[in-house]
């Protein structure tokens, strides 16, 4: 097994066949089809199975997908390591957060990251459930993971640093009639029409505790993407229960925002492998760790 037959797996699987990964790679097809088929004789295991023109990934091809990542990953520092020598310039880092944390502490604690380190690019992807997330970076797709949840994050097998608990806030667009209290009881809720996200989200859980306390709100619209959220709000569809990492860019964009009492709070923490970090990854957990030590002062 070397590094050539792992990036030219990686390369079929990312791009959901040979012809795409043979362009991707600037090979032939046959060569590369050649060398995967060169490769399951080696391993003694299909890693594809064929099915007309295209592949799916057998069972032992999907167990090598995150051990691949990860391999070349760290091929990929040794490299950049070689290269810079002394201090970190280039690399890059793969991160997955949810959508809230994604605004903050994300923003935050990327821009302190890329002011130190200019030279890496931090690429962000989208994950929906702390489920998703933790599954990422366990299987080594993403180095880094940034999640909220209802309780705090628990995983022995993943080091996990804590960044702040966000309240829950409701944000009403610039035409609504509301009072000038920073704060808003339950069951004042009475009567409003309210944005929500999927179930399974805190925010859900808020409003449908709100329902079953027999207070009256109807449901406008439900809405997977939750960047989605704050343009229907500003067009005066409904308000939406949001964690407070949205307030500020509710704020500036003429909502307004008030704080829902009794309180309930969305843990964010940051989670990566416990070892075989890269030099960028190791990096940007420090500033988290910066970042969540300075919340909890």
């Amino acid at each position: 097994m070397d590094v050539r037959q792992l990036k030219y797996f990686l390369a079929v699987v990312d791009n959901g066949g040979f012809s795409r990964a043979a362009e991707q790679l600037l090979v032939a097809q046959p060569s590369l089809s050649q060398a995967i088929s060169g490769f399951e004789r080696e391993l003694g295991l299909p890693l594809f199975h064929r099915v007309g023109r295209g592949v799916v990934l057998s069972e032992a091809g999907r167990a090598l997908v995150g051990p691949a990542r990860v391999v070349l990953r760290d091929v990929d520092e040794a490299l950049a390591t070689m290269r810079a020598f002394k201090g970190l310039r280039g690399g890059r880092v793969d991160l997955i957060t949810m959508p809230s944390p994604g605004m903050e502490p994300l923003t935050t604690i990327v821009t302190a990251f890329a002011r130190a380190h200019p030279d890496v690019t931090v690429n962000v992807e989208a994950g929906f459930t702390p489920e998703e997330v933790l599954a990422s970076v366990r299987a080594g797709s993403c180095e880094i993971g940034v999640l909220g949840s209802a309780d705090p994050t628990r995983a022995a097998d993943l080091d996990v640093v804590e960044l702040e608990s966000q309240a829950l806030v409701l944000i009403s667009g610039p035409d609504e009639d509301i009072s000038d209290e920073p704060t808003v009881r339950r069951d004042q809720l009475s009567g409003c029409r309210l944005i929500v996200s999927q179930r399974g989200s805190l925010m859900r859980a808020l409003v449908d505790e709100v329902l079953a306390e027999g207070i009256e709100v109807t449901i406008a619209a439900e809405i997977a993407h939750r960047t989605s959220i704050l343009p229907m709000v500003l067009n005066g569809i409904g308000r939406a229960v949001m964690p407070s990492s949205w307030t500020q860019s509710a704020c500036r964009a003429g909502a307004r925002v008030q704080r829902i009492v009794p309180e309930s709070y969305l843990h964010v923490a940051a989670v990566s492998r416990r070892d075989h970090l890269t030099a960028a990854a190791a990096a940007l957990m420090a500033e988290s760790r910066r970042y969540g030590m300075a919340a909890a002062e």
